[in-house]
């Protein structure tokens, strides 16, 4: 098994994430923290989640509004970022080669998204 295998599950449920999370919210959140990137990000549309997830458009907003109040996920359309949970130590990672900032610093949301905006002009 891979060496991270366990860590989200693991936070999730000592740190009692889980029991504060429906079923459509633990979905989603385990769809996000599979087709992330490295630094969390995924490109995911609302539409496209929904669907994949098999939930209506009300019932993804509910599930996509509990993450973000639990701090688990953060959203600014068009990007959902996984946060780290509180507690967890990630394992320091080299940034992107399109992402790299001098001194190898980590990247906020913010940054990625007006990188994102500036290169489509």
């Amino acid at each position: 098994m891979p060496e991270q295998f366990s860590w989200v599950d693991q936070a999730l449920v000592q740190q009692h994430f889980i029991d504060r999370c429906d079923a459509r919210s633990a979905a989603l959140y385990l769809f996000l923290v599979t087709v992330s990137d490295a630094q969390g990000l995924s490109y995911y549309g609302a539409s496209t989640l929904a669907r994949r997830l098999r939930l209506s458009d009300e019932e993804f907003a509910r599930a996509r509004q509990q993450l973000i109040d639990l701090e688990l996920i953060a959203y600014r359309s068009p990007l959902y970022q996984v946060l780290a949970l509180p507690g967890t130590v990630a394992a320091p990672r080299p940034a992107p080669r399109a992402q790299a900032i001098s001194g190898s610093q980590p990247v906020s949301l913010a940054t990625l998204l007006q990188q994102a905006q500036a290169r489509r002009g």
